[in-house]
């Protein structure tokens, strides 16, 4: 099973060389991106487990993503990303894609079929279920999709795995659960795996740079102090009092890494569309943070 690119042309270039272009001014973009170019020091230890990242079109987001994948790439390449997907469009349950690869402009990702297959013997609550990836309307659905070029540009020519888990439940327990398979399924196995989180954070209309603006800002703040004490509860609360997307992915994030050794949290980077264009209107929060052991 390949899945075919849903949103290139749209969130990111359609041909392969425009990506890559697209791509490099995001890590060398001097404002919001981190200025340099991913590059892996082939370190023999991991500190950097997970981060969260947005998923809007590369032009808004790709500057903040850069600076979560500059990270978790630094210290070495890793062999799987387990990536947290949000839900647009309704499918109400948690379920990851087991076999088969995703297709880019850069090319086909596979899934680590090992890695899933693990997962799913350990999590009752995670189902199998290609549909809430491969059928419309999922098949439309962008936030997973957005992340693996940036993987497949860090990676280089090393072959990197993932794996898709769309999560759309706001039941904590259930988040819970998820977690504690996952962290079950992956802490013996003898593999580099890193996680993502994909969300964007607040979504609202400002109709000034000033209080409007301030408000905005406070509102994402919030939940980027919870995240830093790596509190899933508070992290989650927070989340839900405004629209972020990814409320339970960033929470799934926190729950699974704290299982797996994580005890501190980073903010990278955060900024507004406002922040990039100038545009007042409809206003999106972008947010670059990693959890460390």
């Amino acid at each position: 099973m390949i899945r075919q690119p849903a949103v290139a042309g749209q969130f990111y270039p359609y041909s392969k060389s425009s990506l890559l272009e697209s791509l490099e001014s995001c890590f060398l973009d001097k404002t919001y991106g981190p200025e340099k170019l991913p590059a892996s020091q082939d370190l023999n230890q991991r500190t950097i487990i997970g981060g969260i990242s947005p998923h809007a079109g590369y032009m808004y987001s790709g500057s903040a993503a850069a600076h979560t994948y500059f990270n978790l790439f630094k210290e070495k390449i890793p062999d799987t990303v387990i990536i947290f997907g949000t839900d647009h469009v309704g499918y109400g349950r948690i379920a990851l894609m087991k076999e088969g690869a995703w297709e880019t402009p850069l090319g086909k990702i596979n899934i680590d079929t090992d890695v899933s297959n693990a997962i799913l013997k350990q999590s009752s609550v995670i189902l199998d279920d290609s549909s809430a990836f491969l059928r419309s309307p999922f098949s439309h659905e962008h936030n997973i999709e957005v992340q693996l070029p940036f993987i497949q540009y860090c990676a280089g020519n090393k072959e990197v795995q993932f794996i898709p888990i769309k999560v759309s439940t706001h039941d904590f327990n259930k988040l819970e659960q998820m977690a504690k398979g996952i962290a079950e399924a992956v802490k013996n196995l003898d593999k580099d795996i890193v996680f993502v989180a994909s969300s964007d954070m607040t979504h609202k209309e400002i109709r000034n740079s000033g209080p409007d603006l301030e408000k905005f800002k406070q509102l994402d703040k919030a939940v980027m102090d919870a995240f830093l004490e790596l509190d899933p509860e508070k992290t989650f609360k927070m989340a839900r009092k405004t629209t972020v997307c990814g409320a339970q992915t960033i929470t799934s994030l926190i729950l699974t890494t704290k299982l797996l050794g994580g005890t501190k949290a980073e903010v990278l980077k955060y900024y507004t569309s406002h922040d990039k264009t100038g545009s007042l209107g409809y206003c999106v929060g972008y947010f670059s943070g990693i959890i460390l052991k």
